[in-house]
């Protein structure tokens, strides 16, 4: 038997008196561990890959306008036009750029040949993109922490496509590399230091465990489902044993445990907020630290959300995370979150009671308990709104996992837009799993997801924000089965004045401009995500640009002939106008990289800036000179 020289604080064997061993990190890491991904030639690719998606994604929102040189050559100009960008792109329906990212370069007047560079860029079309001062160096910092993540992953080695479409619901779910498709600064998460971030973003794969606190009841919101209560849900989430344990930790402090609620908090909030920013009310006994439980987890996308995987059956956790991510810092409201279970429970017998809904088999994965603390010094010194009101508090969400049946598998919505390092569509191999033509493949897909949207707006004036990352595809065989859509309460709207609403989820009603309301589709489904798969499957001689557009409005007008009683609404808000308006999403966190938008008034907030051809237009039904 052999003995190891290393130990945990020397892992590398270099003995105690190396500098470089001097300072251990907080993670037992030597501090060269925090950058050892960043390698010069894979930082240069994200650079390339980064810029090729703004100046995509900008030029898409009019902030910026190449120039034609022609064969599908452009040029764009700095600010000062020191600086030419010079790059090869296509543009296909929707003012959809797909840019080369080989082919960008970036000249000085002169000639002089320049690294390709994210930060550069932005720096040098600052006032193109109207980034002001104060805007301007936090944008920076997203935009450095979006590259680094982006390289990380390159050097971690990504699983390729063919073998991502086999793999699980969580190795998908950590293998996406994209982000959100269409801000550019997707994943700043200011406030993770670098081993912060291997512990806790989505694509590093790391097991979490929860930090549990209890928390005062007479300062404490608990609401949960009908059929659902407190003791049954924590019985269910941590068992009988680790209940045990929390209520001797209070006991033992003098404290009974009938006076607290438990919390779920994320590790980094409990260390960077809570156990400072609340410290008076953890010396007052308000606030009591239980430790860790044992169940591990896996962050989701959306970072605040973690998957149980040590038993994947109980609920998805969501936690309050102060960290600043795509135009928002990541709290969540106890006061916003008190009716969230009953607007769940609202949700889903209103798809039950729905015969077209249920026959699309589309599923609300509920948020059955919402459970928040309520500080009093910061209750009285914040405003409305503030995220010192939105520090500590949790969330539980259905798991999947219970839905599926024998054959079934799961992956987010998201991964229909991923490719992998050497550009193979994740879609692309779903389909040839499928066995199917690819515009059936697409067909099965739409009718999984854009019908039950499509009813929901009709039928109901509801509408959801069905992005890829808040929609899961039950697949079979890597054919769309059904969908089931999740993140409910804090992103759907009822926008009627006459719609019956239980007085505890009134708070979803919107007022929306008439001339605004059918945006909802136009632009989350439509611009946000049908968009880019469109350009995916078109790029892959898989469906041409005719072929989608065509079967999407195939699915329109099929849903449309199955519910005649809806032929006033379906002329009042047509999907077969010839064009509607762009609404830019990165020009709000431009303007706003803190709060892009008003959760209260979500509509006031838009950026329109002129219109986008409708690619239905031309399928309009009746129409014989189309």
């Amino acid at each position: 038997m052999s003995v190891s020289t290393h130990d945990e604080h020397d892992p590398a064997g270099l003995g105690a008196d190396d500098p470089r061993t001097a300072a251990v990190g907080p993670y037992g890491a030597a501090p060269q561990d925090a950058t050892a991904h960043l390698d010069p030639e894979l930082w240069g690719r994200a650079n390339r890959l980064l810029v090729r998606k703004a100046l995509a994604e900008f030029t898409h929102e009019r902030l910026l306008r190449p120039e034609a040189a022609g064969e599908g050559r452009y040029t764009l100009k700095s600010d000062d036009g020191g600086i030419e960008y010079r790059f090869t792109a296509r543009v296909r329906a929707l003012d959809h750029w797909i840019v080369d990212a080989d082919s960008i370069e970036r000249v000085r007047r002169g000639g002089e040949a320049l690294a390709v560079d994210a930060l550069d860029f932005m720096l040098d079309l600052r006032d193109t993109l109207g980034l002001s001062e104060e805007v301007l160096p936090v944008y920076l910092e997203e935009i450095s922490s979006t590259l680094a993540g982006s390289v990380y992953r390159m050097a971690d080695g990504q699983l390729g496509s063919p073998e991502l479409a086999r793999a699980g619901f969580q190795a998908i779910e950590a293998g996406m590399t994209e982000g959100h498709p269409c801000f550019v600064a997707n994943n700043g998460r200011l406030g993770f230091g670098a081993g912060e971030y291997q512990a806790f973003a989505p694509e590093t794969a790391a097991p979490v465990r929860l930090v549990w606190v209890a928390a005062r009841r007479a300062l404490t919101t608990f609401t949960c489902s009908e059929d659902l209560d407190r003791e049954r849900l924590l019985v269910a989430e941590l068992g009988p044993q680790v209940l045990s344990s929390f209520d001797a930790q209070l006991r033992d402090l003098g404290l009974d445990p009938a006076d607290y609620h438990l919390i779920p908090v994320h590790p980094w909030q409990w260390w960077n907020r809570i156990s400072v920013t609340f410290a008076a009310d953890v010396a007052r006994r308000d606030l009591v630290c239980l430790g860790y439980a044992p169940d591990e987890y896996r962050a989701q996308q959306s970072i605040r959300t973690f998957f149980n995987t040590s038993a994947p059956e109980r609920h998805y956790v969501k936690t309050a995370l102060s960290v600043l991510n795509m135009g928002f810092l990541r709290g969540l409201s106890s006061e916003y979150m008190e009716a969230t279970p009953a607007i769940n429970d609202w949700l889903t017998e209103l798809v039950a009671g729905d015969p077209i809904l249920a026959s699309t088999e589309v599923e609300i994965l509920r948020e059955r308990a919402a459970v928040g603390y309520r500080t009093d010094h910061y209750a009285r010194a914040a405003t409305k709104g503030s995220p010192y009101l939105k520090m500590l508090a949790g969330l539980w969400r259905e798991s999947p996992v219970p839905r599926l049946a024998s054959g079934e598998r799961v992956a987010t919505m998201a991964s229909l837009l991923h490719t992998d390092a050497d550009g193979r569509p994740l879609a692309a191999e779903f389909i040839a799993e499928s066995g199917l033509a690819p515009t059936d493949w697409l067909r099965r897909y739409l009718d999984a997801y854009l019908v039950p949207l499509l009813h929901s707006y009709y039928a109901h004036d509801l509408v959801f924000m069905p992005h890829g990352e808040n929609v899961i595809l039950v697949l079979r065989d890597g054919v769309p089965q059904r969908v089931l859509l999740k993140d409910i309460a804090e992103e759907i709207a009822v926008m009627s004045e006459d719609a019956e609403l239980p007085e505890a989820v009134e708070r979803i009603r919107a007022e929306v401009p008439e001339d605004m309301r059918l945006l909802s589709l136009f632009t989350d489904v439509f611009d946000c995500f049908l968009r880019f798969l469109n350009g995916i499957l078109a790029d892959e001689d898989l469906v041409s640009e005719q072929e989608f557009w065509a079967t999407v409005a195939a699915c329109v007008t099929d849903y449309q002939a199955s519910v005649p009683q809806l032929a006033d609404k379906f002329e009042r808000d047509s999907l077969f106008v010839d064009e509607f308006a762009l609404s830019c999403l990165n020009r709000l966190q431009l303007r706003n990289n803190k709060q892009m938008v008003d959760l209260q008034d979500p509509a006031g907030a838009l950026q329109l800036v002129g219109t986008l051809e409708n690619p239905l237009a031309r399928f309009r039904p009746g129409d014989v000179s189309r």
